[in-house]
């Protein structure tokens, strides 16, 4: 089978030395002829995966046509923010019935759409699916035990991205919702930021348990109003990919959160990144998709200020700290004790 990566950063090139060592034939397509010849001489990105070559099997074109001939499968992997121009450039290679499947997680800041949105948008007529969950390229490029969720509202298309990926240290589960898998991929970004922030200013573990947990909560109080299933939420692409990405020392956005949180600038903090921090270009959107469902979400409220308004984030937190007293959880009133449903305070 041959399957095509559209893209050649990091996640990119995990996902095609995955697909290599199951024994595919694998076609990475590279933004530049210089990209795609450097890549074919050195089968490597040292600065992300120091002393790692990737499997020689795997070419590599810079032209879009070779990229996706013959592919039976053909994986998006740019960063969110060159999702719609790299689709729109392929979208006069990309056959009718074609199978393709985003790896990529992000919400558009000027559309408010997710990624398969997009796709879908762009490519009429073809099988669109969506893989997402806890998987950092770090330790998928090594061959580390990893989940994941392939969703498609086409039982076929999701059970066939299932069959390809999966593997002995690469479990793949099936999904219906792919609402809810993308927005539970897109939204942890921007929480991943504040935990980072967070570490940046030496608060400790507490406020990191916090900032997780009432993270999941925003992003499935606005997933749930969007029409995501709360059971997404709670799986692999929801709190599991919330938790590794707050916690992890592989996080692009906890890394950015960390700068900023030590006194940088958002921009500084990119720069010293040095690559795509994809919660920066959802933290707009994710706010914008608060006001337009009429769902608060003050820990992202609060990101945005910090990152566009040059708020202090000790202030920022400080503001979350002491919002309006409320109760944890929402209850019915015949979930209550009798004591609650008055009013008493005894």
């Amino acid at each position: 089978m041959r399957i095509a990566l559209i893209g050649c950063g990091a996640w990119a090139m995990a996902i095609a030395s995955h697909l290599a060592r199951k024994g595919y034939d694998v076609m990475v397509w590279a933004h530049s002829e210089a990209e795609a010849e450097r890549l074919t001489a050195e089968r490597s990105i040292p600065r992300t995966f120091p002393g790692i070559l990737f499997p020689e099997s795997i070419r590599y074109t810079n032209d879009r046509a070779e990229a996706v001939r013959d592919a039976e499968l053909i994986v998006f992997a740019v960063a969110s923010p060159f999702t719609r121009a790299t689709c729109e450039a392929f979208s006069g290679v990309i056959g009718q019935g074609r199978r393709v499947v985003t790896v990529t997680k992000g919400i558009e800041e000027n559309t408010l759409m997710t990624q398969v949105q997009i796709l879908e948008s762009l490519l009429p007529g073809r099988v669109i699916g969506a893989l997402s969950g806890p998987t950092h390229a770090e330790e998928v490029v090594t061959g580390l035990p990893t989940t994941i969720v392939s969703a498609s509202e086409d039982r076929g298309m999701a059970e066939f991205v299932q069959d390809v990926f999966i593997s002995e240290n690469f479990r793949v589960y099936t999904s219906p919702d792919v609402l809810g898998v993308e927005l539970g991929g897109s939204l942890k970004n921007v929480i991943a930021i504040a935990a980072g922030m967070a570490d940046g200013m030496g608060y400790g573990d507490n406020i990191k348990a916090a900032l997780i947990t009432r993270g999941i909560h925003e992003i499935g109080g606005l997933a749930l109003k969007m029409g995501a299933r709360r059971e997404t939420l709670q799986g692999l692409s929801g709190i599991g990919d919330l938790i590794v990405t707050c916690a992890s020392m592989h996080s692009r956005n906890r890394q950015a959160g960390i700068l900023i949180g030590q006194g940088k600038s958002m921009e500084e903090a990119m720069k010293e990144v040095g690559q795509v921090v994809e919660g920066v270009y959802s933290a707009k959107a994710a706010l914008a998709l608060s006001r337009k469902y009429e769902t608060p979400l003050p820990i992202t409220e609060e990101v945005n200020h910090i990152l566009f308004d040059g708020k202090n984030a000790h202030e920022a937190l400080r503001e979350l700290m002491l919002r309006d007293r409320k109760m944890e959880t929402s209850f019915t009133s015949e979930d209550l004790p009798e004591c609650w449903r008055s009013g008493s305070s005894h």
